[in-house]
């Protein structure tokens, strides 16, 4: 039964990726139309025996096609769109990991990412730094450093009372 439940795991994954390249191909070949028209060809007519190395005349036929180079500009234009929200994604490292944490310092974060955006990109570190530090972990350790301090100067019976306060 394992064996039938992975195979149509694969099966399904092959088929959603199948999906989405037709529909990336599909949508770049209705770009690479409605972009025709911006990719006129200035160059069309020069002879190309005047230069050593060309392409074949099949190859010339594409690379002279505006439908071509409307393709490349819609891929082009894919590609910058997809770069620009991998930025923003990297951008935004810090909140989602201070969300998946249910952090008491979303706000904050949120708002130094947004600083950091705007201003300067120094509150981006900090708000990378905030999102990723374990604040458990560092309350602990600066509540060990103080009472630490109260030992070497106060009495037992001080510290005894510290410490109930403390927990």
């Amino acid at each position: 039964m394992n064996i039938l439940k992975s195979i149509f795991r694969v099966i399904t994954i092959i088929c959603t990726v199948l999906f989405k390249f037709t529909c990336f191909m599909s949508l770049m070949l209705c770009g690479a139309y409605l972009l025709a028209p911006l990719g006129k060809i200035n160059s069309k007519g020069i002879d190309l025996s005047t230069f050593t190395n060309t392409p074949n005349e099949t190859m010339m036929v594409v690379f002279n096609s505006e439908y071509f180079s409307g393709y490349l500009f819609s891929v082009t234009l894919a590609v910058v769109i997809f770069v620009v929200y991998l930025l923003w994604q990297l951008h935004e490292v810090a909140v989602h990991k201070a969300q998946e944490q249910n952090s008491t310092h979303i706000q904050l974060v949120f708002a130094l990412s947004l600083c950091g955006l705007f201003i300067h990109k120094a509150w981006w570190v900090l708000a990378i730094i905030i999102a990723f530090a374990n604040w458990k972990h560092i309350g602990a350790s600066l509540t060990d450093i103080i009472k630490n301090g109260l030992a070497t100067r106060h009495s037992r019976a001080e510290i005894d009372e510290v410490n109930k306060v403390m927990n």
